[in-house]
Protein backbone atom coordinates (compact mmCIF):
# COMPACT_ATOMS: atom_id res chain seq x y z
CA UNK A 1 0.00 0.00 0.00
CA UNK A 2 1.19 3.52 -0.62
CA UNK A 3 1.75 5.83 2.30
CA UNK A 4 -0.20 5.65 5.54
CA UNK A 5 -3.82 4.55 5.18
CA UNK A 6 -6.45 6.99 6.33
CA UNK A 7 -9.46 5.92 8.30
CA UNK A 8 -12.78 6.71 6.61
CA UNK A 9 -16.42 6.45 7.61
CA UNK A 10 -17.82 3.06 6.64
CA UNK A 11 -20.78 4.62 4.87
CA UNK A 12 -21.05 7.35 2.25
CA UNK A 13 -23.68 10.03 2.57
CA UNK A 14 -25.79 10.69 -0.49
CA UNK A 15 -25.27 14.46 -0.37
CA UNK A 16 -21.46 14.35 -0.59
CA UNK A 17 -19.87 16.47 -3.28
CA UNK A 18 -16.55 16.00 -5.02
CA UNK A 19 -14.88 14.15 -7.85
CA UNK A 20 -15.98 10.70 -6.75
CA UNK A 21 -18.38 8.52 -8.69
CA UNK A 22 -21.95 9.86 -8.70
CA UNK A 23 -24.22 8.68 -5.92
CA UNK A 24 -27.21 6.50 -6.71
CA UNK A 25 -30.72 8.05 -6.70
CA UNK A 26 -32.36 8.34 -3.31
CA UNK A 27 -35.13 5.92 -2.36
CA UNK A 28 -38.22 6.81 -0.35
CA UNK A 29 -39.89 4.83 2.40
CA UNK A 30 -42.83 4.13 0.11
CA UNK A 31 -40.65 2.86 -2.70
CA UNK A 32 -38.69 0.68 -0.32
CA UNK A 33 -41.87 -0.73 1.25
CA UNK A 34 -43.23 -1.66 -2.17
CA UNK A 35 -39.90 -3.25 -3.15
CA UNK A 36 -39.86 -5.38 0.00
CA UNK A 37 -43.59 -6.07 0.15
CA UNK A 38 -43.65 -4.51 3.63
CA UNK A 39 -46.59 -3.01 5.50
CA UNK A 40 -46.07 0.67 6.38
CA UNK A 41 -47.07 1.60 9.93
CA UNK A 42 -46.68 4.90 11.73
CA UNK A 43 -46.40 8.66 11.22
CA UNK A 44 -45.45 10.63 8.14
CA UNK A 45 -45.93 9.87 4.48
CA UNK A 46 -44.27 7.46 2.11
CA UNK A 47 -42.09 10.13 0.49
CA UNK A 48 -39.44 10.24 3.22
CA UNK A 49 -36.02 9.89 1.58
CA UNK A 50 -33.53 7.46 3.10
CA UNK A 51 -29.78 8.02 2.81
CA UNK A 52 -28.23 5.16 4.76
CA UNK A 53 -28.94 1.98 6.71
CA UNK A 54 -27.65 0.32 9.88
CA UNK A 55 -28.39 -2.48 12.34
CA UNK A 56 -26.70 -0.64 15.22
CA UNK A 57 -28.62 2.14 16.93
CA UNK A 58 -25.29 3.58 18.13
CA UNK A 59 -24.09 4.18 14.57
CA UNK A 60 -27.24 5.82 13.22
CA UNK A 61 -26.77 8.95 11.15
CA UNK A 62 -29.45 11.43 9.99
CA UNK A 63 -31.57 10.00 7.21
CA UNK A 64 -30.97 6.35 8.09
CA UNK A 65 -33.14 3.28 7.92
CA UNK A 66 -32.73 1.54 11.28
CA UNK A 67 -33.00 -2.24 10.96
CA UNK A 68 -34.68 -3.20 14.25
CA UNK A 69 -34.37 -6.97 14.14
CA UNK A 70 -35.25 -9.67 16.67
CA UNK A 71 -32.11 -11.15 18.24
CA UNK A 72 -31.09 -14.06 20.41
CA UNK A 73 -31.01 -11.89 23.57
CA UNK A 74 -33.11 -8.83 22.83
CA UNK A 75 -35.06 -7.05 20.12
CA UNK A 76 -33.58 -4.17 18.17
CA UNK A 77 -36.84 -2.25 18.58
CA UNK A 78 -35.84 -1.65 22.22
CA UNK A 79 -33.33 0.86 20.88
CA UNK A 80 -35.67 2.61 18.44
CA UNK A 81 -35.79 5.80 20.53
CA UNK A 82 -32.01 6.01 20.53
CA UNK A 83 -31.99 5.51 16.76
CA UNK A 84 -34.65 8.17 16.25
CA UNK A 85 -32.75 10.57 18.47
CA UNK A 86 -29.69 10.18 16.25
CA UNK A 87 -31.67 10.97 13.10
CA UNK A 88 -33.15 7.69 11.87
CA UNK A 89 -36.32 8.25 9.84
CA UNK A 90 -37.67 4.73 9.43
CA UNK A 91 -37.29 1.22 10.81
CA UNK A 92 -37.36 -2.19 9.19
CA UNK A 93 -38.83 -4.55 11.77
CA UNK A 94 -41.26 -7.38 12.50
CA UNK A 95 -44.77 -7.17 14.01
CA UNK A 96 -43.35 -7.60 17.53
CA UNK A 97 -41.19 -4.50 17.13
CA UNK A 98 -43.50 -2.29 15.09
CA UNK A 99 -45.23 -0.36 17.88
CA UNK A 100 -42.01 0.42 19.76
CA UNK A 101 -40.59 1.88 16.53
CA UNK A 102 -43.75 3.89 15.87
CA UNK A 103 -43.79 5.25 19.45
CA UNK A 104 -40.20 6.40 18.86
CA UNK A 105 -41.42 8.46 15.90
CA UNK A 106 -40.18 6.17 13.14
CA UNK A 107 -42.06 4.97 10.09
CA UNK A 108 -42.11 1.17 10.48
CA UNK A 109 -41.70 -1.08 7.46
CA UNK A 110 -43.05 -4.37 8.82
CA UNK A 111 -42.26 -7.88 7.61
CA UNK A 112 -42.59 -11.28 9.26
CA UNK A 113 -38.88 -11.97 8.57
CA UNK A 114 -37.11 -8.62 8.38
CA UNK A 115 -33.62 -10.17 8.64
CA UNK A 116 -34.11 -11.95 5.32
CA UNK A 117 -35.02 -8.60 3.74
CA UNK A 118 -32.29 -6.49 5.35
CA UNK A 119 -29.75 -7.01 2.57
CA UNK A 120 -32.30 -6.12 -0.11
CA UNK A 121 -33.27 -3.01 1.82
CA UNK A 122 -29.68 -1.89 2.34
CA UNK A 123 -28.75 -2.56 -1.27
CA UNK A 124 -31.71 -0.45 -2.42
CA UNK A 125 -30.83 2.42 -0.09
CA UNK A 126 -27.23 2.44 -1.37
CA UNK A 127 -28.11 1.91 -5.03
CA UNK A 128 -26.92 -1.71 -5.49
CA UNK A 129 -23.20 -0.84 -5.53
CA UNK A 130 -22.02 -4.42 -6.14
CA UNK A 131 -23.67 -4.28 -9.55
CA UNK A 132 -21.17 -1.60 -10.57
CA UNK A 133 -18.05 -3.17 -9.04
CA UNK A 134 -16.18 -6.28 -10.11
CA UNK A 135 -16.88 -8.56 -7.15
CA UNK A 136 -14.84 -11.64 -6.22
CA UNK A 137 -15.90 -13.88 -3.32
CA UNK A 138 -13.89 -16.54 -1.47
CA UNK A 139 -15.34 -19.21 0.82
CA UNK A 140 -14.02 -22.33 2.57
CA UNK A 141 -12.88 -23.39 6.03
CA UNK A 142 -9.22 -22.51 5.51
CA UNK A 143 -7.52 -20.24 3.01
CA UNK A 144 -10.16 -17.51 2.62
CA UNK A 145 -8.00 -14.76 4.06
CA UNK A 146 -4.87 -15.89 2.23
CA UNK A 147 -6.59 -16.01 -1.16
CA UNK A 148 -8.39 -12.70 -0.60
CA UNK A 149 -5.23 -10.93 0.58
CA UNK A 150 -3.13 -12.31 -2.27
CA UNK A 151 -5.79 -11.26 -4.78
CA UNK A 152 -5.97 -7.76 -3.32
CA UNK A 153 -2.20 -7.28 -3.34
CA UNK A 154 -1.92 -8.68 -6.87
CA UNK A 155 -4.53 -6.23 -8.14
CA UNK A 156 -2.79 -3.31 -6.44
CA UNK A 157 0.57 -4.31 -7.91
CA UNK A 158 -1.09 -4.24 -11.34
CA UNK A 159 -2.22 -0.67 -10.68
CA UNK A 160 -5.90 -1.57 -10.31
CA UNK A 161 -7.83 0.32 -7.58
CA UNK A 162 -9.09 -2.53 -5.41
CA UNK A 163 -10.47 -3.32 -1.98
CA UNK A 164 -10.65 -6.32 0.34
CA UNK A 165 -13.19 -7.23 3.03
CA UNK A 166 -12.37 -10.06 5.42
CA UNK A 167 -10.85 -11.42 8.59
CA UNK A 168 -7.77 -9.20 8.42
CA UNK A 169 -9.92 -6.09 8.07
CA UNK A 170 -11.33 -3.92 5.32
CA UNK A 171 -9.18 -1.64 3.19
CA UNK A 172 -9.00 -0.26 -0.32
CA UNK A 173 -6.99 1.88 -2.67
CA UNK A 174 -9.06 4.54 -4.42
CA UNK A 175 -8.87 5.85 -7.97
CA UNK A 176 -6.37 8.50 -6.91
CA UNK A 177 -3.95 6.00 -5.38
CA UNK A 178 -4.83 6.80 -1.75
CA UNK A 179 -5.30 4.01 0.77
CA UNK A 180 -8.17 3.81 3.25
CA UNK A 181 -9.25 1.49 6.05
CA UNK A 182 -12.71 0.79 7.40
CA UNK A 183 -13.16 -0.69 10.87
CA UNK A 184 -15.04 -3.99 10.65
CA UNK A 185 -15.48 -6.74 13.25
CA UNK A 186 -16.89 -9.71 11.35
CA UNK A 187 -15.26 -11.65 8.52
CA UNK A 188 -18.31 -10.73 6.44
CA UNK A 189 -19.97 -7.56 7.83
CA UNK A 190 -23.70 -7.26 8.45
CA UNK A 191 -25.50 -6.42 5.21
CA UNK A 192 -26.16 -2.69 5.88
CA UNK A 193 -22.50 -2.13 6.78
CA UNK A 194 -21.41 -4.22 3.81
CA UNK A 195 -23.56 -2.32 1.32
CA UNK A 196 -22.34 0.97 2.78
CA UNK A 197 -18.71 -0.09 2.42
CA UNK A 198 -19.27 -1.10 -1.20
CA UNK A 199 -20.98 2.22 -1.88
CA UNK A 200 -17.99 4.04 -0.37
CA UNK A 201 -15.62 2.02 -2.57
CA UNK A 202 -17.71 2.79 -5.64
CA UNK A 203 -17.74 6.51 -4.87
CA UNK A 204 -13.97 6.34 -4.43
CA UNK A 205 -13.56 4.82 -7.91
CA UNK A 206 -12.49 1.39 -6.72
CA UNK A 207 -12.82 -1.10 -9.58
CA UNK A 208 -12.55 -4.53 -7.90
CA UNK A 209 -13.61 -5.72 -4.45
CA UNK A 210 -12.43 -9.04 -3.04
CA UNK A 211 -14.53 -10.40 -0.21
CA UNK A 212 -14.36 -13.33 2.19
CA UNK A 213 -17.76 -14.99 2.46
CA UNK A 214 -18.27 -16.90 5.71
CA UNK A 215 -20.82 -19.65 6.22
CA UNK A 216 -22.42 -17.45 8.90
CA UNK A 217 -22.88 -14.75 6.27
CA UNK A 218 -24.74 -17.08 3.94
CA UNK A 219 -27.08 -18.43 6.63
CA UNK A 220 -27.75 -14.98 8.14
CA UNK A 221 -28.29 -13.31 4.73
CA UNK A 222 -25.37 -10.90 5.07
CA UNK A 223 -24.10 -11.61 1.56
CA UNK A 224 -27.52 -11.50 -0.10
CA UNK A 225 -27.77 -8.94 -2.90
CA UNK A 226 -24.04 -9.07 -3.66
CA UNK A 227 -23.55 -9.76 -7.36
CA UNK A 228 -20.33 -11.77 -7.50
CA UNK A 229 -18.59 -12.03 -10.85
CA UNK A 230 -16.57 -15.00 -9.60
CA UNK A 231 -16.42 -17.05 -6.39
CA UNK A 232 -13.97 -19.66 -5.10
CA UNK A 233 -14.19 -22.64 -2.74
CA UNK A 234 -10.93 -23.58 -1.02
CA UNK A 235 -11.77 -26.59 1.20
CA UNK A 236 -14.00 -27.82 4.02
CA UNK A 237 -13.09 -29.36 7.38
CA UNK A 238 -14.65 -29.40 10.84
CA UNK A 239 -15.24 -25.97 12.29
CA UNK A 240 -18.16 -23.83 13.44
CA UNK A 241 -20.26 -26.78 14.59
CA UNK A 242 -21.32 -24.51 17.43
CA UNK A 243 -23.33 -22.68 14.74
CA UNK A 244 -24.06 -25.35 12.12
CA UNK A 245 -25.80 -28.48 13.46
CA UNK A 246 -23.80 -30.86 11.22
CA UNK A 247 -21.06 -30.91 8.61
CA UNK A 248 -23.81 -31.36 6.03
CA UNK A 249 -25.38 -28.06 7.11
CA UNK A 250 -21.94 -26.43 7.06
CA UNK A 251 -21.35 -27.67 3.51
CA UNK A 252 -24.73 -26.47 2.27
CA UNK A 253 -24.07 -23.00 3.71
CA UNK A 254 -20.84 -22.78 1.70
CA UNK A 255 -22.35 -24.38 -1.41
CA UNK A 256 -25.27 -21.94 -1.46
CA UNK A 257 -22.85 -19.29 -2.73
CA UNK A 258 -22.51 -21.29 -5.96
CA UNK A 259 -25.92 -20.38 -7.33
CA UNK A 260 -27.12 -17.89 -9.97
CA UNK A 261 -28.66 -15.70 -7.28
CA UNK A 262 -25.18 -15.02 -5.92
CA UNK A 263 -22.51 -15.56 -8.58
CA UNK A 264 -21.79 -15.87 -12.28
CA UNK A 265 -18.95 -18.44 -12.31
CA UNK A 266 -16.95 -20.41 -9.76
CA UNK A 267 -13.52 -21.84 -9.05
CA UNK A 268 -13.43 -25.02 -6.93
CA UNK A 269 -10.45 -26.79 -5.36
CA UNK A 270 -11.13 -30.53 -5.56
CA UNK A 271 -8.28 -31.63 -3.30
CA UNK A 272 -10.91 -32.87 -0.83
CA UNK A 273 -14.15 -34.79 -1.34
CA UNK A 274 -16.26 -31.80 -0.33
CA UNK A 275 -14.78 -29.88 -3.25
CA UNK A 276 -15.49 -32.79 -5.60
CA UNK A 277 -19.09 -32.82 -4.42
CA UNK A 278 -19.48 -29.07 -4.81
CA UNK A 279 -18.13 -29.26 -8.37
CA UNK A 280 -20.83 -31.83 -9.18
CA UNK A 281 -23.66 -29.98 -7.45
CA UNK A 282 -22.80 -26.36 -8.30
CA UNK A 283 -25.63 -24.46 -9.99
CA UNK A 284 -23.18 -22.20 -11.85
CA UNK A 285 -20.33 -23.10 -14.25
CA UNK A 286 -17.13 -23.91 -12.34
CA UNK A 287 -13.47 -24.45 -13.14
CA UNK A 288 -11.95 -27.17 -10.96
CA UNK A 289 -8.31 -27.41 -9.89
CA UNK A 290 -6.15 -29.72 -7.83
CA UNK A 291 -2.66 -29.90 -6.38
CA UNK A 292 -2.86 -33.72 -6.62
CA UNK A 293 -1.84 -34.98 -10.10
CA UNK A 294 -3.72 -38.20 -9.32
CA UNK A 295 -7.07 -36.37 -9.23
CA UNK A 296 -9.09 -35.27 -12.23
CA UNK A 297 -9.60 -31.52 -12.64
CA UNK A 298 -9.65 -28.81 -15.29
CA UNK A 299 -6.41 -27.32 -13.94
CA UNK A 300 -3.66 -29.42 -12.35
CA UNK A 301 -0.50 -28.52 -10.44
CA UNK A 302 2.03 -30.78 -12.16
CA UNK A 303 5.20 -29.88 -10.32
CA UNK A 304 6.12 -28.29 -6.98
CA UNK A 305 9.65 -27.57 -5.79
CA UNK A 306 10.53 -26.10 -2.38
CA UNK A 307 12.40 -22.80 -2.66
CA UNK A 308 13.73 -21.65 0.72
CA UNK A 309 10.64 -20.50 2.66
CA UNK A 310 8.34 -20.91 -0.36
CA UNK A 311 7.70 -22.98 -3.49
CA UNK A 312 7.87 -22.85 -7.26
CA UNK A 313 5.08 -24.58 -9.17
CA UNK A 314 3.99 -25.49 -12.68
CA UNK A 315 0.31 -25.37 -13.56
CA UNK A 316 -1.35 -27.08 -16.55
CA UNK A 317 -4.56 -25.37 -17.60
CA UNK A 318 -7.57 -26.88 -19.34
CA UNK A 319 -6.33 -25.84 -22.79
CA UNK A 320 -3.03 -27.68 -22.23
CA UNK A 321 -0.95 -24.55 -21.64
CA UNK A 322 1.46 -24.50 -18.69
CA UNK A 323 2.52 -21.62 -16.45
CA UNK A 324 5.25 -21.29 -13.86
CA UNK A 325 4.35 -19.51 -10.63
CA UNK A 326 5.91 -18.91 -7.23
CA UNK A 327 4.43 -19.10 -3.75
CA UNK A 328 6.20 -16.98 -1.15
CA UNK A 329 4.84 -19.23 1.61
CA UNK A 330 5.76 -22.92 1.91
CA UNK A 331 3.35 -25.84 1.74
CA UNK A 332 0.69 -27.28 -0.52
CA UNK A 333 -2.15 -25.19 0.98
CA UNK A 334 -0.40 -22.07 -0.31
CA UNK A 335 0.27 -23.71 -3.66
CA UNK A 336 -3.51 -24.23 -3.85
CA UNK A 337 -4.13 -20.62 -2.77
CA UNK A 338 -1.81 -19.36 -5.52
CA UNK A 339 -3.68 -21.33 -8.18
CA UNK A 340 -7.03 -20.10 -6.84
CA UNK A 341 -5.82 -16.52 -7.24
CA UNK A 342 -4.71 -17.24 -10.82
CA UNK A 343 -8.05 -18.77 -11.82
CA UNK A 344 -10.17 -16.10 -10.11
CA UNK A 345 -8.29 -13.37 -11.96
CA UNK A 346 -8.72 -15.25 -15.22
CA UNK A 347 -12.45 -15.55 -14.46
CA UNK A 348 -12.76 -11.75 -14.31
CA UNK A 349 -10.67 -11.18 -17.44
CA UNK A 350 -7.21 -10.64 -15.94
CA UNK A 351 -4.54 -12.93 -17.38
CA UNK A 352 -1.13 -13.01 -19.05
CA UNK A 353 2.54 -12.91 -18.01
CA UNK A 354 2.21 -9.60 -16.16
CA UNK A 355 -0.59 -11.01 -14.02
CA UNK A 356 1.30 -14.22 -13.25
CA UNK A 357 4.38 -12.25 -12.22
CA UNK A 358 2.24 -10.06 -9.97
CA UNK A 359 0.74 -13.15 -8.33
CA UNK A 360 4.19 -14.58 -7.70
CA UNK A 361 5.37 -11.42 -5.95
CA UNK A 362 2.25 -10.76 -3.87
CA UNK A 363 2.10 -13.89 -1.76
CA UNK A 364 2.83 -12.77 1.81
CA UNK A 365 -0.24 -12.72 4.02
CA UNK A 366 -0.17 -11.20 7.54
CA UNK A 367 -0.60 -13.91 10.16
CA UNK A 368 -0.67 -16.74 7.64
CA UNK A 369 2.51 -18.82 7.86
CA UNK A 370 4.20 -15.51 8.63
CA UNK A 371 7.96 -15.79 9.14
CA UNK A 372 8.82 -13.61 12.14
CA UNK A 373 12.38 -14.85 12.78
CA UNK A 374 14.59 -17.11 10.67
CA UNK A 375 17.71 -18.02 12.60
CA UNK A 376 19.12 -19.30 14.87
CA UNK A 377 15.50 -20.23 15.78
CA UNK A 378 12.74 -19.92 13.21
CA UNK A 379 9.56 -18.29 14.49
CA UNK A 380 6.30 -18.62 12.57
CA UNK A 381 2.82 -17.25 13.31
CA UNK A 382 -0.19 -18.88 11.67
CA UNK A 383 -3.97 -18.63 11.99
CA UNK A 384 -4.46 -22.42 11.92
CA UNK A 385 -7.25 -23.03 14.41
CA UNK A 386 -8.78 -26.26 13.11
CA UNK A 387 -7.50 -29.83 13.16
CA UNK A 388 -7.03 -29.87 9.38
CA UNK A 389 -5.26 -26.51 9.19
CA UNK A 390 -2.98 -27.30 12.12
CA UNK A 391 -2.00 -30.66 10.60
CA UNK A 392 -1.15 -29.06 7.27
CA UNK A 393 0.81 -26.24 8.89
CA UNK A 394 2.89 -28.58 11.04
CA UNK A 395 3.55 -30.93 8.11
CA UNK A 396 4.61 -27.97 5.98
CA UNK A 397 7.03 -26.65 8.59
CA UNK A 398 8.47 -30.12 9.16
CA UNK A 399 9.34 -30.27 5.44
CA UNK A 400 11.16 -26.92 5.35
CA UNK A 401 14.87 -27.65 4.75
CA UNK A 402 17.02 -27.40 7.88
CA UNK A 403 14.19 -27.89 10.37
CA UNK A 404 15.38 -29.64 13.55
CA UNK A 405 12.51 -29.77 16.08
CA UNK A 406 8.99 -28.35 15.94
CA UNK A 407 7.59 -26.56 18.99
CA UNK A 408 3.86 -25.84 18.69
CA UNK A 409 2.01 -23.35 20.89
CA UNK A 410 -1.70 -24.08 20.49
CA UNK A 411 -5.05 -23.32 22.08
CA UNK A 412 -8.72 -23.09 21.12
CA UNK A 413 -11.20 -20.24 21.06
CA UNK A 414 -13.93 -20.08 23.69
CA UNK A 415 -17.64 -20.01 22.79
CA UNK A 416 -16.84 -21.81 19.55
CA UNK A 417 -16.93 -25.40 18.26
CA UNK A 418 -15.69 -27.42 21.25
CA UNK A 419 -15.71 -30.71 19.35
CA UNK A 420 -12.51 -29.87 17.50
CA UNK A 421 -10.46 -29.21 20.65
CA UNK A 422 -9.24 -32.76 21.46
CA UNK A 423 -8.55 -33.37 17.77
CA UNK A 424 -6.23 -30.37 17.73
CA UNK A 425 -4.37 -31.73 20.74
CA UNK A 426 -3.98 -35.10 19.05
CA UNK A 427 -2.68 -33.58 15.81
CA UNK A 428 -0.17 -31.39 17.61
CA UNK A 429 1.17 -34.31 19.66
CA UNK A 430 1.47 -36.43 16.51
CA UNK A 431 3.32 -33.87 14.39
CA UNK A 432 5.27 -31.66 16.81
CA UNK A 433 8.18 -32.50 19.09
CA UNK A 434 7.08 -30.09 21.82
CA UNK A 435 3.45 -29.10 22.40
CA UNK A 436 2.53 -26.18 24.65
CA UNK A 437 -1.21 -25.98 25.25
CA UNK A 438 -2.33 -22.53 26.33
CA UNK A 439 -5.04 -19.91 25.89
CA UNK A 440 -6.37 -18.52 22.61
CA UNK A 441 -9.40 -16.22 22.96
CA UNK A 442 -11.23 -17.82 25.92
CA UNK A 443 -14.10 -15.33 25.72
CA UNK A 444 -16.73 -16.28 28.34
CA UNK A 445 -15.42 -19.81 28.95
CA UNK A 446 -13.06 -20.93 31.70
CA UNK A 447 -9.57 -20.98 30.10
CA UNK A 448 -8.48 -23.94 32.23
CA UNK A 449 -11.43 -26.00 30.97
CA UNK A 450 -10.56 -25.24 27.33
CA UNK A 451 -6.92 -26.18 27.91
CA UNK A 452 -7.99 -29.46 29.47
CA UNK A 453 -10.25 -30.29 26.52
CA UNK A 454 -7.33 -29.76 24.12
CA UNK A 455 -4.98 -31.78 26.33
CA UNK A 456 -7.51 -34.63 26.53
CA UNK A 457 -6.83 -35.42 22.89
CA UNK A 458 -3.12 -36.06 23.47
CA UNK A 459 -2.51 -39.85 23.46
CA UNK A 460 -1.13 -41.31 26.67
CA UNK A 461 1.77 -42.88 24.77
CA UNK A 462 2.78 -39.74 22.87
CA UNK A 463 6.49 -39.19 22.34
CA UNK A 464 5.97 -35.41 22.25
CA UNK A 465 6.99 -33.27 25.19
CA UNK A 466 3.70 -31.73 26.36
CA UNK A 467 3.21 -28.70 28.60
CA UNK A 468 -0.04 -27.03 29.71
CA UNK A 469 0.54 -23.36 30.50
CA UNK A 470 -1.97 -20.77 31.68
CA UNK A 471 -1.48 -17.45 29.91
CA UNK A 472 -0.42 -17.14 26.30
CA UNK A 473 2.50 -14.84 27.05
CA UNK A 474 3.96 -17.36 29.52
CA UNK A 475 3.52 -20.12 26.96
CA UNK A 476 5.43 -18.16 24.33
CA UNK A 477 8.17 -17.47 26.87
CA UNK A 478 8.47 -21.19 27.54
CA UNK A 479 8.64 -22.04 23.84
CA UNK A 480 11.49 -19.59 23.35
CA UNK A 481 13.32 -20.96 26.40
CA UNK A 482 13.02 -24.55 25.14
CA UNK A 483 14.03 -23.83 21.53
CA UNK A 484 17.56 -24.53 20.31
CA UNK A 485 19.45 -23.64 17.13
CA UNK A 486 17.63 -25.04 14.11
CA UNK A 487 14.28 -25.43 15.87
CA UNK A 488 11.02 -23.93 14.61
CA UNK A 489 8.41 -22.38 16.90
CA UNK A 490 4.84 -22.25 15.61
CA UNK A 491 2.35 -19.95 17.35
CA UNK A 492 -0.96 -21.27 16.05
CA UNK A 493 -4.50 -19.96 16.25
CA UNK A 494 -4.48 -16.17 16.38
CA UNK A 495 -2.55 -15.14 13.29
CA UNK A 496 -2.52 -11.40 12.75
CA UNK A 497 -4.95 -10.59 15.56
CA UNK A 498 -3.80 -7.77 17.79
CA UNK A 499 -6.14 -8.50 20.69
CA UNK A 500 -7.05 -11.34 23.02
CA UNK A 501 -10.66 -11.66 24.19
CA UNK A 502 -10.95 -12.65 27.85
CA UNK A 503 -14.47 -12.35 29.18
CA UNK A 504 -15.92 -9.16 27.71
CA UNK A 505 -12.52 -7.47 27.48
CA UNK A 506 -10.22 -7.32 24.46
CA UNK A 507 -6.65 -6.95 25.69
CA UNK A 508 -3.77 -5.90 23.40
CA UNK A 509 -1.92 -9.02 22.28
CA UNK A 510 -0.04 -9.83 19.06
CA UNK A 511 1.77 -13.16 18.65
CA UNK A 512 4.20 -11.56 16.20
CA UNK A 513 5.17 -8.84 18.65
CA UNK A 514 5.65 -11.40 21.40
CA UNK A 515 8.00 -13.49 19.24
CA UNK A 516 9.99 -10.48 18.03
CA UNK A 517 10.66 -9.47 21.62
CA UNK A 518 12.06 -12.86 22.52
CA UNK A 519 13.76 -14.42 19.52
CA UNK A 520 17.20 -13.36 18.33
CA UNK A 521 17.27 -12.89 14.58
CA UNK A 522 13.76 -11.48 14.39
CA UNK A 523 15.16 -8.25 12.99
CA UNK A 524 15.68 -10.24 9.80
CA UNK A 525 11.90 -10.40 9.40
CA UNK A 526 10.65 -6.88 10.19
CA UNK A 527 6.99 -6.19 10.57
CA UNK A 528 5.34 -5.59 7.21
CA UNK A 529 4.11 -1.97 7.11
CA UNK A 530 1.10 -3.22 5.16
CA UNK A 531 0.03 -5.59 7.94
CA UNK A 532 -3.46 -4.47 8.94
CA UNK A 533 -4.25 -4.66 12.67
CA UNK A 534 -7.07 -7.07 13.33
CA UNK A 535 -9.21 -7.97 16.28
CA UNK A 536 -10.43 -11.42 17.28
CA UNK A 537 -13.19 -12.38 14.86
CA UNK A 538 -16.65 -13.77 15.30
CA UNK A 539 -16.18 -16.83 13.12
CA UNK A 540 -13.45 -18.53 15.15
Amino acid sequence: MSGNPRAVPPRPRRDEDGADAPAAPRITTGELARLLGAEVVGPGDDAIELTGATLDSRSVEPGDLYCALPGARTHGARFASQAAGSGALAALTDPAGAQQCVRAGLVALVLDDPRAATARAAAAVYGDPSQRLTMIGVTGTNGKTSVATMLHRTLLSLGIPAGVIGTNGTEYRDGGGEDAEVTTVRTTPESPDLQGILARMLQSRVQVCVMEVSSHAMVLHRADEIAFDAVAFTNLSQDHLDFHPTMEDYFHAKASLFAPAHARVGVVCVDDDWGMRLARESLIPVTTFTTDPGRSADVVVEQVEPRAFGSSLRVREADGSTHDLRSQIPGMPYVANTVAVLLLLEAVGRSGPEVREAISSSGRVPGRMELVADEPVRGVVDFSHTEDALAKTLATLRAVPGTRRLLAVIGAGGDRDAGKRPHMGAVAADLADVVIITDDNPRSEDPASIREQVRAGVPADTTAEVHVVAGRERAIDLACELAHVGDTILLAGKGAETGQTIGDTVLPFDDRVQLRRRLPGSDAAPEDPDDAPTRPREGR
